[in-house]
């Protein structure tokens, strides 16, 4: 393993049975849950359940209102169907603030569809999960358990 993981960084912990719901690319941050739990894993990853994750990225470019017109309709990012993520900005003509909500979990998707407009992400944060938005008085790289309030918000409309 040339990188370590974030189980890797859990020393001292009981890490047994743990598994990421979801992954983050290394020069990525945010909110990550990791879970014993298989079915919640699965009910929140399954492009079935659209459970949205939501992004925050600064982008080296300019994203319009023809950029998020675009990305409503579909970007293709050499996949078999296109991407069709929600899309705000905060742009000006060198640099955009975005947020940027998908419901597919696919490879580097964030990244893909800003390269397929011309675009690049210089920095990328998951900042929610269903309904569970990121401890912003969490430092980077520091963990905490789940309240049970917040546990529901992950298994709102999950069969039971």
């Amino acid at each position: 393993n040339v990188h370590q993981t974030v189980i890797d960084l859990l020393k001292g912990e009981n890490t047994k049975d743990l598994s990421p719901v979801g992954r983050l690319d290394i020069d990525t941050e945010g909110l990550l849950l990791l879970t014993n739990d298989g079915a919640l894993t699965h009910h929140l990853l399954s492009p079935a359940h659209h459970i949205p994750k939501t992004y925050y990225a600064e982008i080296d470019g300019y994203v319009t209102d023809d950029t998020i017109n675009l990305f409503a309709t579909g970007v293709d990012i050499g996949d078999e169907k296109p991407t069709l993520p929600i899309l705000s900005s905060d742009s000006t003509a060198a640099r955009s603030e975005i947020e940027l909500i998908i419901t597919e979990g696919r490879f580097h998707q964030v990244k893909r569809m800003f390269e397929a407009v011309g675009m690049k992400v210089t920095f990328l944060r998951r900042i929610a999960m269903g309904e569970l938005k990121i401890d912003e008085s969490l430092p980077t790289g520091a963990y905490r358990s789940l309240s049970e309030e917040e546990v529901s918000l992950l298994r709102f409309d999950m069969p039971q």
